[in-house]
């Protein structure tokens, strides 16, 4: 387990445009991270997790976690041992009866148990050199950078204000000098 390195999950983010959410991993010994996609109930089942609520009944990864527990199974640590084609492949590393049990997980369901079991996290080193970031170095210097001119806007075309145009006769309707002229009158006035 000496190519393991060891992160804690550092915070988990939306993506504004879509989603998609991104659980940012924290390698332990320094400020290097790895983000990971995942769907929006991944990042829920986590986010519930890392906020210690309490649900009625168990979600599927307290249902998972309690599934080892029945069967006299104790959940280790979960890794991400792998990057390919742009998808990370992750385990949930067990003990039962003396013997270490691997089994093949989404990473975002890995980390998921992982909270919930308190065990911890870890990335294969391969894995970190590939998709690790450090912030001062794979941030571009804009300390340096000279401004950027603003390029002129490209004109719309005749298609383009054919669009817009509903939006001008709107505007153009508004009565801004008396805006309250169109209102029903308050039966209190």
């Amino acid at each position: 387990m000496s190519d393991m390195i060891e992160v804690i999950i550092d915070s988990i983010r939306v993506h504004l445009m879509t989603p998609q959410r991104v659980v940012v991993l924290k390698q332990v010994t320094t400020e290097r991270y790895l983000t990971i996609w995942v769907g929006p109930y991944e990042a829920e089942a986590i986010t519930v997790a890392l906020q210690e609520v309490e649900m009625a009944r168990p979600l599927t990864h307290a249902l998972l976690k309690n599934i080892f527990s029945a069967f006299n199974a104790r959940i280790t640590r979960v890794e991400i041992i792998r990057l390919q084609d742009d998808v990370f492949f992750g385990n949930i590393v067990a003990e039962a009866d003396g013997r270490e049990v691997i089994i093949d997980s989404r990473p975002s369901d890995a980390i998921a148990i992982a909270v919930r079991a308190h065990v911890p996290i870890f990335v294969h080193e391969s894995v970190m050199e590939t998709a690790g970031m450090m912030p001062d170095q794979d941030m571009p210097d804009t300390t340096t950078a000279a401004p950027a001119k603003k390029a002129p806007p490209v004109p719309l075309t005749d298609e383009g204000n054919d669009r817009l145009s509903v939006f001008k006769d709107f505007i153009d309707k508004l009565d801004i000098d008396n805006p309250d002229k169109d209102k029903p009158e308050s039966p209190l006035t």
